[in-house]
């Protein structure tokens, strides 16, 4: 669909969940792309409203009252704040930045539930879920712990196993517990209301599968389409939970609706409270067809945004449809995956305590990495040398050598009379074609190449004005110089104007000493008239040197090996498991072994494909280790394996037992082997 044919657009970036600070990694993911965007939509004079806002309810905000032993409203009213600061002082510029506990959105969410139960959407049904008698509460996944029967972690949560990154459902594990007690929970009745995806399969075909094959990204188009050959399944709305918005019909007392129902249904709320506040109407932005949706989000939120949030958008009938969902991959941070949990990671508001000037410095790096279509990487040394090469050597010394220039030479006057015209036709056909490449990259959403092609206009700036030496024609002719400077001015002008969403006070900088206004759209012509006065010259970067960088990546070993001492001081030994008869200790046939191959499984980052000898056979084992052991560093090494386990297919590979691991209480895997040297393959281990 043509750019021309939308008369406004309506642009979400993903609700972050107010249940702490969010990491560099979320800003490269979804805000930073969505800012950029949003900018450039204003630059080019459309009409759009930026909205998200804090998702306030679900597990994940009752979870971090009970660490902070506090209350889910105090843990929102406290992260929101501190995330809502971080995003306004790194120039991401929402219209609106909403709560999810807001009243309104409380009555939007309620609406549409009512609209879809009204018109038989849903399927009520009643099943068997864990609850736990001592808590008296049904037990959401991440409510539940148990062993995962993949690799054996003992601390594997009711959705997924955070060692070997299997995807689990309660019934999984092995030996389940509440974590609001300890007990084991049961099994009880309960209602609840489904969305059938299964029924929109068809319809998701013909409106991604086929209307989408070219527009979207190949990651999100590749996993929308993998969820939807795999055969969809209907999914619970509402769930048994104090904290949320309460269900809008009979028979669900005690029940509040699930997290990823009313989420997504919060960009709405945002945009009518918006509307409210500048009074606008909020329907033409959400039901108009000659308006425009995209989603920014992160991988993690494909399947909500893409499939689920549009077949609640196509049921209710009067909402349009999102016309793109440009969906980053994850960011690692220095070699390893970034975790706040795990101390691996640097959150907003820390970058702004230790470098609170050098907001547009983040901005153009994240950009420059930005993981558009694959992972990507965030290294301190990294950003210290696009800053310095790029930056400072780059676009701050053509502006100041420029500036500096025009005042020794001519006291920062524009000399001349009427309009003072960009003279050299090619230097204007070159910065012409950076216009269009910016233009293209960004409706494209090529956010990388964009800031790329904006930059290229300072990298002609310094060819032009090196080659041309206007220092050197000043002593003979001084009025060539004079023009070979003007040129400059407008090349910085229009740099300026095309960097204005990468680096926005940095433009405005540059707007400031040229003696411009501070914003210039991208179809304004840029003017200078005879007798233009300069403002005095400033420097836009200062180089970053060694130290600087050596403090923040030694703060970040520090910050991991603090928060890894913490755990290990207040970590509590688990309890033993109930007692197990004699007979029952000896059905386990527990081997010694020996590693004879080992290789990754693809396409997954936690577990390792091995063949071990066992002493009665050679067989293949799945473990969840790669996280700790290389697989070449481990051929040879003994092990203890369970060689009378059910086979299992794992990532469609059939694993045949289990190794023993001791695991200590910052998560860390050692083998479990013999000491002696003479203890043979398959001996029993008593």
């Amino acid at each position: 669909m043509g750019q021309d044919k939308f008369k406004r657009y309506t642009i979400t970036a993903a609700l972050p969940y107010a249940n702490g600070p969010k990491h560099i990694g979320h800003l490269a993911g979804a805000y930073i792309p969505a800012d950029l965007y949003v900018r450039y939509l204003r630059l080019k004079n459309r009409d759009v409203v930026f909205v998200c806002g804090s998702d306030e309810h679900g597990t994940a905000i009752a979870n971090q009252a009970m660490k902070e032993q506090t209350t889910p409203r105090a843990i929102i009213d406290k992260y929101h704040e501190l995330n809502k600061q971080s995003f306004e002082k790194l120039g991401i510029s929402f219209d609106i930045y909403h709560r999810t506990s807001e009243p309104i959105h409380h009555e939007t969410a309620q609406d549409f539930f009512k609209n879809l139960n009204e018109k038989g959407i849903f399927k009520v049904e009643t099943s068997e879920q864990y609850y736990d008698e001592e808590a008296k509460q049904f037990l959401a996944d991440r409510y539940i712990t148990g062993t995962c029967p993949s690799c054996g972690n003992d601390g594997a949560y009711g959705d997924q196993c955070e060692k070997c990154g299997t995807s689990l459902s309660p019934e999984d594990l092995i030996d389940p517990k509440s974590t609001l007690t300890g007990n084991k929970p049961v099994r009880k009745e309960t209602k609840h209301w489904y969305l059938p995806l299964d029924q929109y399969e068809g319809w998701l075909k013909e409106w991604i599968l086929e209307g989408h094959k070219h527009d979207w990204r190949t990651n999100v188009y590749g996993q929308c389409k993998s969820w939807i050959d795999g055969g969809l399944h209907p999914r619970a709305v509402t769930r048994d939970l104090d904290w949320g918005i309460k269900v809008p019909a009979e028979g669900a007392d005690g029940k509040v609706l699930y997290v990823w129902f009313d989420a997504p249904i919060g960009y709405i709320s945002a945009t009518r409270q918006w509307a409210l506040d500048h009074n606008k109407d909020w329907e033409l932005y959400w039901k108009d067809k000659e308006t425009k949706l995209v989603h920014f989000i992160g991988k993690d939120n494909i399947v909500f945004h893409c499939i689920v949030f549009p077949v609640m958008l196509h049921t209710q009938g009067e909402f349009i449809l999102p016309e793109n969902v440009p969906a980053n991959e994850f960011m690692n941070l220095e070699g390893d995956k970034m975790s706040t949990s795990r101390g691996w990671s640097i959150e907003m508001h820390e970058y702004l305590e230790d470098f609170p000037n050098k907001i547009d410095e983040l901005r153009y790096y994240l950009t420059a990495i930005a993981p558009e279509t694959s992972d990507s990487e965030f290294t301190w040394k990294d950003y210290q040398a696009r800053v310095n090469n790029e930056l400072v050597a780059i676009l701050g010394n053509f502006v100041n050598r420029v500036m500096i220039l025009m005042h020794k030479y001519f006291d920062g006057i524009v000399a001349g009379s009427g309009k003072i015209e960009l003279s050299d036709n090619a230097i204007n056909e070159a910065i012409g074609n950076c216009y269009d490449e910016v233009e293209q990259a960004f409706e494209s959403y090529k956010f990388r190449q964009a800031q790329t092609a904006a930059m290229e206009i300072a990298r002609l700036g310094n060819r032009y004005l090196t080659e041309h030496e206007p220092w050197k024609a000043y002593k003979e002719n001084p009025e060539a110089a004079r023009e070979v400077l003007h040129n400059c001015l407008h090349i910085i002008a229009h740099a300026a104007t095309c960097l204005q969403a990468f680096l926005p006070n940095t433009a405005e900088k540059i707007f400031t000493m040229l003696n411009l206004k501070n914003k210039f759209s991208f179809d304004e012509e840029i003017v200078f008239e005879g007798g233009h006065q300069l403002n005095t010259a400033a420097l836009l970067f200062e180089k970053i040197e060694d130290e600087v960088i050596e403090r923040q990546i030694q703060k970040l070993i520090d910050k991991k090996a603090s928060l890894e001492q913490v755990k290990e001081e207040t970590s509590v030994v688990a309890p033993a498991k109930k007692n197990i008869s004699f007979e029952q200790f000896s059905g386990l046939d527990i081997r010694t072994g020996t590693i004879l191959e080992a290789e990754k499984v693809a396409k997954t980052k936690k577990l390792l494909k091995l063949k071990i000898d066992t002493g009665i056979d050679v067989r293949t084992v799945v473990s969840g280790i790669a996280e700790f052991y290389e697989p070449e560093k481990i051929i040879g090494q003994q092990v203890s394996i369970l060689v009378n386990l059910e086979p299992r297919e794992i990532k469609g590979i059939l694993s045949q037992g289990m190794i023993l691991m001791a695991e200590n209480s910052s998560g860390k895997l050692s083998f479990v082997a013999p000491t002696e040297s003479d203890i043979n393959n398959g001996s029993v281990i008593r």
